[in-house]
């Protein structure tokens, strides 16, 4: 397990790991999400404008 970064505890087999963003401005948001490596697992937590939300889908930006 990576001591750097929490095991996951919904599925205990992958590790939580953070994800950073831009805001509308370009500032840096640092930790918007933290999503799980263990791709049969999903788990996932967001913040957007101030409120959590966990377990959305999890699917590539075409950006």
């Amino acid at each position: 397990m990576d001591k750097a970064h929490p095991q996951c505890l919904k599925c205990n087999v992958g590790i939580l790991v953070p994800l950073s963003d831009y805001g509308r401005d370009g500032a840096s948001i640092r930790y918007k999400a933290w999503v799980c490596t263990n791709p049969e697992c999903g788990f996932n937590l967001r913040i957007d404008n101030g409120e959590i939300s966990r377990g959305r889908e999890i699917r590539e930006s075409n950006k």
